[in-house]
């Protein structure tokens, strides 16, 4: 692998810039696809050490431009295909967004790969399709849910992925993250959320407390995608990425509050709580086919992990250059 080279769409994310990261240092080699845009800003890898960036080569474009994808996957072995709108709020009141970003993106890569004879396509899904858990730990047979917008385009999106295995054997994996976190997460999550607002020491607003979620350190979900690059016996299949542990939002607020060393009461903020019936009560993954096809597992795991994972995030967020990139006080959704 390390002498072929490598497509990222969403390079420029959260995830895909450490998921960059690492596939550089592990010796591959790189193509970055990143959202063209006016100031001409390659987003998170913006912020990446230049030794790094001078490896990678960088392909502004659009997802949801045909031509542009086929243009970004010539003279690529394989893919790891990031871009997507994850945004839930955002999803209420644009859907179509999500739809031409998410499914009709997603369609560009596959119909590319399909045209150019790619070796490998790892697409990834969201634990938000499976919606409330209706058995924990969840499995990759659990029923899928579209209890957002979003998760409705993501999955449309996995199941396109997946038909296109089974019409044309198109070498696709479908890779399902639980609730990643770590350094250069958006506002728009819980965890970053709560780091700035207990940082800035003003208010902590958030919404709903009580539902439980299994947060997972990028670095982590960065090696399982990697992994899943590699291993052999993951085409046409689905596999969860998580951490094995469930935690509940207000015990996750009090854990970061003991870390930052700062305990502000919370306030309810109606406009950051899901409707009724479109909030995911639990979410806990069973990552143990991860472990089978591709002997991935945790390192940041159980509630040891998780405190160590949420020290770093805030060692990081601690940086007066790096939490002067956030609008704390403004609501992101």
């Amino acid at each position: 692998m390390s002498n072929k080279k490598v497509l990222v769409t969403g390079a420029d994310g959260f995830i895909g810039s450490h998921l960059t990261e690492e596939l550089v240092k592990s010796g591959h080699k790189v193509k970055a696809f990143v959202y063209y845009n006016s100031f001409n800003s390659w987003g998170w890898l913006d912020h990446v050490d230049p030794k790094i960036i001078k490896e990678i080569e960088i392909f502004a474009g659009d997802i949801r431009d045909p031509h542009g994808v086929t243009a970004a996957m010539k003279g690529c072995d394989s893919v790891l295909h990031l871009a997507a709108l994850i945004g839930i709020p955002y999803s209420y009141h644009s859907p179509d967004t999500y739809v031409d970003t998410n499914i009709k993106g997603t369609l560009n890569v596959l119909q590319a790969a399909r045209n150019l004879d790619i070796s490998r396509v790892i697409h990834t899904s969201t634990s938000e399709v499976y919606g409330t858990a209706r058995f924990v730990p969840i499995t990759e047979e659990h029923p899928l849910q579209g209890q957002s917008p979003y998760s409705a385009t993501k999955i449309g999106a996995d199941q396109i992925a997946l038909s296109f295995y089974q019409s044309f054997k198109t070498p696709v994996c479908v890779v399902r993250p639980f609730n990643t976190y770590g350094p250069r997460q958006s506002a728009r999550a819980l965890i970053p959320t709560v780091i700035t607002q207990l940082l800035k020491r003003q208010s902590l607003k958030l919404g709903s407390l009580h539902p439980t979620r299994d947060f997972s350190y990028v670095k982590d979900s960065a090696r399982g995608f990697i992994a899943a690059l590699k291993a052999k016996e993951v085409v046409g299949e689905v596999v969860n990425l998580g951490s094995g542990f469930e935690i509940s939002i207000a015990d996750t607020v009090k854990m970061i509050s003991e870390i930052t060393k700062t305990s502000l009461p919370v306030e309810l903020d109606s406009a950051r709580t899901r409707p009724e019936n479109s909030e995911v009560e639990r979410l806990w993954a069973d990552n143990s086919k991860s472990k089978k096809l591709f002997s991935w597992q945790p390192e940041y795991q159980g509630l040891a992990g998780f405190r160590k994972g949420l020290e770093l995030t805030v060692e990081w967020f601690k940086n007066p250059e790096n939490i002067s990139k956030y609008k704390h006080d403004i609501y992101n959704i």
